[in-house]
């Protein structure tokens, strides 16, 4: 009898396949049963070969080697996981095995992964794709009756190739030219150098930062306070103080008029669900996780505990569908959310496109919890605290909007204004999930105020402030710049391009954070994340087109498009021009370095056998060019 060969990402994921699918017998590196075998890889078994392994003289870093560009980058079995991928290769060549499916993540790198590991083991038959969002029993079994050819995600295959073979070529590159121009150990990247010089820039902000001197006029008028206003700006701050002082006389115990009184309803509706990147913000801010650590708790909710849908999303949206589904979760979840389950706020009937919209989802939907009920004592406080944020996310997205009454009042003194703005809750709606945090509304509310109203005023006071530099930056902080690194572009269709790729994935936003860090370019200070001297250092020496988030964007535009391309054709087509322009981008970074600014990095274990360097650019040629003759 035939088999079909399973091919899990990780050994959680098969035993959990296995499992719904009867496969109980144990194999070498596999399970056994029925019409199924079903094994497993252990994250990436099969990458790019080294340079070294591409070419012989490649061994030696010499400049004169540089840059490098093979036609085609073999692939090479990971020594530290041979043993699996033997296992692996041999089942799939096995004559009882008559075709395989991918269970692989169901995103771009997971499609690379099994894709890897099918050619290195010079595997031909035919493949089909398990695609599912949460790891549940019942979605198992959905995807697996919802299997779809693997020439149906070729196009994403595509897109993950050419991401992975021009980060070969920019990195393998860049970092040797740059190293060996400089004696440095220094890497350099498409994602993580143009997100390190967001955290110089921030940095140099900070330490050119002159503060400058204002002063506040606040006026009491008993059930009441407001700020002088600056007739010339309209802001709130005096530029002297004299002229502070000379106000406060000029109002102290003066009668006073209401000129302007306007009371406006707000709505504020329910925040969006999470993607991975809004997720490790809000962690960031209100847990203080780090990325990386809300990252790994959410990878646990989701394969280990079952309790939340697929993490390393970029989508904040559910498919219209998944109503009925979201009515059971929502029905599921623990007792302790039963209050705000059962509350006759809750609408059970909710469209908006705020929330379900299926044309916002590419591969993923937004994050929310499974219909499996959760169990607080299997999880640990930090996964506790991260699915309440999930959850509680999930049924506010179903509760009414927040509203609240805003008042802006002028009072006027003489020929001074003072300005008053109040708010006063109406209907709590979906703050009532949130009834612990502190909410964005900060004034005061204010009495009931009409237009020719008289007061006088109490006392007034002069209080003396400075201008702040921007905030240093935070795992949050760095995670909206890069997700929305486009900003700043006055290209339109970039722009708006880069509003969801950014700098990087959703996936992979937390490790280039955390190896700027192990490289030494960036370090933890307290909760925030400042650059260190050999960060900024290389940020001084690379040209601006790898530090800008502009070459990364168009890149990312180009692998967007390539993943949507059905035909076979424009595919190629399409990875063809990316190729060449990233072939000739290394081109480019490879003269950069040769031609850089004269800089000196800290003294380093030599970079292989680079020769010492002196800041003179002579001499620093010679250096290089004596190192290349070996």
């Amino acid at each position: 009898m035939s088999k079909k060969l399973i091919v899990a990402e990780k050994p959680s994921v098969a035993r959990d396949i296995a499992r719904v699918l009867g496969v109980k017998e144990r194999g070498e590196g596999c399970l056994v049963g029925g019409e199924y075998i079903v094994t497993w890889a252990i994250g990436h078994l099969v990458s790019l070969c080294e340079p070294g392994e591409v070419d012989e003289q490649w061994k030696k870093w010499r400049m004169a080697d540089l840059p490098m560009l093979p036609s085609q980058i073999p692939l090479k079995v990971l020594p530290g996981t041979k043993d699996q991928f033997g296992v692996i290769k041999k089942l799939m060549l096995d004559k009882e095995v008559s075709s395989l499916i991918c269970a692989t993540d169901s995103a771009r790198e997971g499609e690379l992964i099994f894709r890897y590991i099918y050619q290195k083991a010079g595997c031909k038959k035919p493949v089909e794709r398990l695609w599912i969002s949460s790891m549940t029993d019942a979605a198992i079994k959905q995807g697996f009756a919802e299997l779809k050819p693997a020439a149906f995600y070729d196009s994403l295959y595509e897109s993950a190739r050419c991401r992975s073979e021009a980060d070969w070529l920019v990195g393998m590159n860049a970092s040797r030219a740059f190293s060996l121009a400089y004696n440095a150990h220094l890497s350099v990247g498409r994602v993580q150098t143009p997100t390190l010089n967001l955290i110089v820039k921030r940095d140099l902000e900070i330490e050119s930062f002159v503060p400058e001197n204002y002063w506040e006029i606040r006026a009491s008028f008993g059930d009441y306070e407001g700020l002088w206003e600056n007739p010339k700006t309209r802001d709130t701050r005096c530029p002297s103080e004299a002229e502070a002082k000379a106000v406060r006389e000029a109002v102290a115990g003066r009668d006073a008029e209401v000129v302007e009184s306007k009371v406006e309803r707000k709505r504020v509706p329910p925040p969006q669900l999470y993607d991975l990147t809004s997720l490790q913000r809000e962690a960031n801010k209100k847990l203080g996780y780090s990325a990386d650590k809300t990252l790994k708790l959410a990878q646990s909710l989701y394969e280990t505990h079952k309790l939340i849908t697929y993490p390393r999303t970029d989508s904040r949206y559910l498919p219209d569908d998944m109503k009925p589904k979201i009515a059971a979760t929502l029905k599921k979840l623990p007792p302790a959310y039963a209050p705000f389950v059962d509350a006759p706020e809750l609408n059970w009937k909710l469209g908006s496109k705020r929330f379900y919209d299926g044309t916002k989802i590419s591969d993923h939907h937004a994050i929310v919890p499974t219909d499996k009920t959760a169990d607080s004592s299997k999880l640990t406080r930090d996964e506790a605290l991260l699915f309440d944020m999930i959850a509680r996310r999930l049924i506010a997205a179903h509760y009414p909007y927040y509203e609240y009454e805003a008042a802006k009042v002028v009072t006027k003194v003489g020929e001074h204004r003072f300005r008053s703005n109040g708010a006063m809750p109406v209907m709590e709606g979906w703050r009532a999930l949130y009834r612990g945090d502190k909410p964005e509304e900060k004034e005061p509310p204010l009495p009931l105020l009409n237009v020719g109203d008289a007061r006088k005023v109490q006392k007034a006071s002069v209080k003396k402030c400075q201008t702040k530099p921007p905030a240093p930056h935070t795992d949050a902080s760095i995670l909206n710049l890069m997700e929305n690194a486009g900003r700043d572009i006055e290209d339109e269709a970039l722009r708006e391009q880069m509003k969801s790729s950014g700098l990087g994935t959703p996936a992979t936003r937390a490790a280039t954070i955390e190896r700027l860090i192990e490289v030494g370019y960036a370090r933890r200070k307290g909760k925030t994340i400042v650059s260190t001297e050999k960060g900024r250092q290389l940020i001084a020496v690379v040209p601006e087109q790898i530090a800008s988030a502009v070459t990364t964007g168009k890149w990312e535009k180009f692998l967007s498009d390539l993943a949507g391309q059905k035909d076979a054709d424009g595919r190629a087509a399409k990875s063809d021009r990316f190729m060449n322009g990233i072939r000739r981008f290394s081109v480019f970074l490879v003269d950069a370095a040769q031609h850089g600014p004269a800089v000196r990095f800290a003294e380093e274990k030599p970079v292989k056998r680079a020769a010492r360097r002196t800041t003179a650019r002579a001499p620093r040629k010679r250096a290089a060019a004596k190192k290349e003759q070996g």
